[in-house]
């Protein structure tokens, strides 16, 4: 099974250091649900690993991260493209919890829910805690220069063997 592992904000859509709260704030990076729709036609299982610490913070409820999942999920169905799933953690920094990046406890959840090492699956993020969380397990990282990741990138730190691209569609175009 060829699997890959995706952060939310700032990879797929656009990011805000306000959160995204809502379906209408939630807008794709150009060529990223295109980059997705093109994995899936090569096989791949595309799974979401997003913190999502706005629910912890009372800024939106779970039926509108639904609602916000539902956009994105209807927006690349038009481009004959799927998520197979997305795993989030709703927790504040401040909770400790071992699920949100850069801990792997999310991580660890989908290696089991799709019976599979993370070892060698490629996993793309734009912050440092997005890289941390997978290569920990063995994942190769790719940083994408979209939402913070410029910044990730100036700030250096990042995990040995990463691999920095200017957006997704690039990410997708050097591993088909």
């Amino acid at each position: 099974m060829k699997l890959i592992i995706l952060d939310r904000d700032g990879v797929i859509n656009h990011d805000s250091d306000q959160f995204i709260k809502s379906p209408e704030e939630w807008k794709p990076i150009a060529g990223s649900l295109e980059a997705i729709a093109r994995l899936n036609q090569a096989g791949y299982r595309v799974v979401v690993a997003t913190n999502q610490s706005g629910i912890g913070r009372g800024l939106f409820d779970m039926p509108t991260l639904n609602a916000i999942h539902d956009k994105m999920h209807k927006s690349l169905a038009l481009l004959g493209g799927r998520v197979d799933a997305i795993f989030f953690c709703p927790h504040t920094s401040e909770s400790n919890c071992t699920c949100r990046k850069p801990k792997s406890g999310m991580m660890e959840e989908i290696a089991a829910r799709f019976a599979c090492s993370l070892q060698g699956v490629p996993a793309v993020g734009d912050s440092l805690r997005d890289l941390e969380a997978t290569a920990r397990l063995g994942a190769i990282p790719y940083l994408v220069l979209t939402g913070k990741g410029s910044k990730t990138q100036a700030k250096g730190g990042l995990p040995e063997g990463t691999r920095i691209f200017p957006d997704l569609a690039a990410v997708v175009s050097t591993l088909l």
